[in-house]
């Protein structure tokens, strides 16, 4: 059953011309590019050097203690067309931990596919697997009202069981 349901997903994701997979250190530069197009999608005007950019990415995603995961979405061509930014925190409920993903993005060519769809089902998939992992979390910016009609969507609704607070390193 379980290898059936494998094959259909392979089929769904062969016509929408994309694969989801994990990152690995060869999309470095793409996910450092894709970092600026995320940026520029939220507004930014001005943007780190890339080099600093691809750096950290790297340190990231891939250094001796990484800080968080990705799922990428590559098209036919062996582009990155999106991601998942994902860490796991501690503690969730009780002593269990959670997924808390950080940034989902698709580009625009390939949004209402059914892209970002599927990517939280990786994430949901990536979350059952872990022993302890009790929950998904996340956050959606008020004022982009495209993505909070995204996740209702998806059949998910707005928790309002935490206030965020969020204060710049150097900051007084």
């Amino acid at each position: 059953m379980e290898q059936s349901s494998e094959v259909a997903e392979q089929q769904r994701e062969k016509q929408m011309g994309v694969t989801i997979r994990a990152a690995d250190k060869r999309d470095t530069v793409a996910l450092a590019e894709m970092i600026e197009e995320i940026e520029r999608y939220y507004g930014s005007t001005e943007f780190q050097p890339f080099e600093e950019r691809r750096s950290q990415v790297e340190a990231a995603l891939f250094g001796s203690q990484p800080l968080a995961s990705a799922l990428v979405v590559e098209d036919e061509g062996g582009d990155i067309v999106g991601l998942a930014a994902y860490s796991f925190l501690w503690p969730a409920a009780g002593s269990s931990h959670s997924l808390f993903l950080k940034e989902l993005y698709v580009r625009d060519t390939f949004r209402r596919q059914g892209v970002g769809a599927r990517l939280m089902d990786e994430l949901r998939a990536l979350a059952a697997a872990r022993p302890g992992c009790s929950r998904v979390e996340w956050m959606a910016d008020r004022d982009n009202p495209v993505a909070p009609a995204f996740y209702e969507s998806l059949g998910f609704t707005e928790s309002d069981g935490k206030i965020v607070y969020r204060v710049d390193v150097g900051a007084a």
